[in-house]
């Protein structure tokens, strides 16, 4: 049996949703005439209650997309020191957009109201870049799957508000967060200027991300995807996956949030474990014993079949989805409970 849980990208369409793929009604996209990409993108819209919203074929290429729309060269965003947008899109934000980071130590990945408005620098201080973007990652990639409450995000919105910044919320995997935290689209879409979600993580596409904002803004976004050479022909084929993925996929994450509490508890138990950070989605980051080599650990469960990732020194991460079953995840429950070293 081989069990990959390095990441929740390596799922494949399920033969249900590749059925409705085959059977997509499709047309040129680049000329907006692809009814199965214009009934996607409407949806999502919809569904977070904002006026507009254009598919990607990565959720790295919404958000430097994001940026572009934001910022202009010269700009400073402030973020979390472990944002994908920071660390993990190749310095795409310096090389696309010629703007720099002011990146504050948050907690798990997430920054507060207070941490936001002591960095904004002053603008009328011309030696140091001019503030112009907040940008949120929820969940946190490396903070492993924590989420953002509400109230925090509304705060945080009422400083961007104040000093007129721009705040663009990273949802690579929102999905997760909603649910985790029994929220709802709208509340999102009423705060952020733009959004980018994603559809190739927990949702299960084969590919694609979404960005939404107001009309004119994704207006303006449709040059920003060409000149990133983001245009699709055909991509109904693709978008039809997505739509198969919010009317099927949402709430069956509840599995995926259980199956990896259900880790973080047995790893607790491992003896040859030294901490498992507190489980709230779907990614389980935990320290082996100081003496024990991530390498040793990440190989002896190779050994049994199982694949999972070094997020970090001395931070192992697994991470379920909608591949990952109940037969799997015993399998693996079992593993942890006899492993020693």
């Amino acid at each position: 049996m081989e069990i990959n849980l390095i990441s929740d990208t390596v799922t494949k369409p399920s033969p249900e949703m590749l059925e409705v793929m085959f059977a997509a009604k499709v047309g040129d996209d680049v000329f907006k005439q692809d009814p199965t990409v214009n009934e996607f993108e409407r949806s999502v819209a919809d569904l977070f209650g904002m006026e507009a919203a254009l598919f990607f074929p990565t959720g790295t290429m919404a958000n430097q997309t994001a940026i572009k729309l934001n910022t202009n060269p010269g700009n400073q965003i402030i973020c979390d020191k472990w944002s994908h947008i920071h660390l993990y899109e190749s310095g795409g934000a310096s090389s696309n957009s010629g703007v720099n980071f002011n990146l504050l130590d948050g907690k798990r990945g997430m920054i507060t109201a207070e941490q936001v408005a002591a960095g904004i620098n002053d603008p009328e201080f011309y030696h140091t870049p001019l503030s112009k973007m907040v940008g949120i990652e929820n969940t946190t990639n490396k903070g492993g799957g924590a989420c953002y409450e509400i109230e925090e995000l509304q705060k945080i919105k009422q400083v961007c508000v104040d000093y007129q910044l721009k705040y663009h919320l990273d949802g690579a995997r929102l999905w997760n967060a909603m649910v985790a935290k029994k929220q709802q689209p709208k509340e999102f879409g009423k705060l952020f200027d733009t959004i980018s979600v994603c559809f190739s993580k927990g949702l299960g596409c084969p590919i694609g991300s979404v960005l939404l904002a107001d009309g004119e803004t994704m207006h303006r976004a449709l040059r920003i995807r060409k000149i990133f050479g983001g245009n699709l022909r055909q991509s109904g084929y693709l978008a039809a996956a997505g739509i198969y993925a919010l009317q099927n996929n949402i709430k069956r994450l509840e599995d995926d949030h259980r199956r990896a509490k259900e880790l973080g508890v047995q790893l607790a138990k491992c003896s040859w474990v030294s901490v498992v950070e507190p489980v709230e989605t779907n990614i389980v980051v935990f320290s082996a014993q100081a003496h024990i080599l991530d390498q040793e650990v990440i190989a002896k469960l190779k050994q049994k079949g199982i694949s999972v990732s070094l997020l970090a020194k001395g931070k192992i991460r697994i991470v379920t989805h909608l591949d990952y079953c109940q037969v799997m995840h015993e399998y693996v429950l079992e593993v942890l409970d006899k492993m020693s070293f």
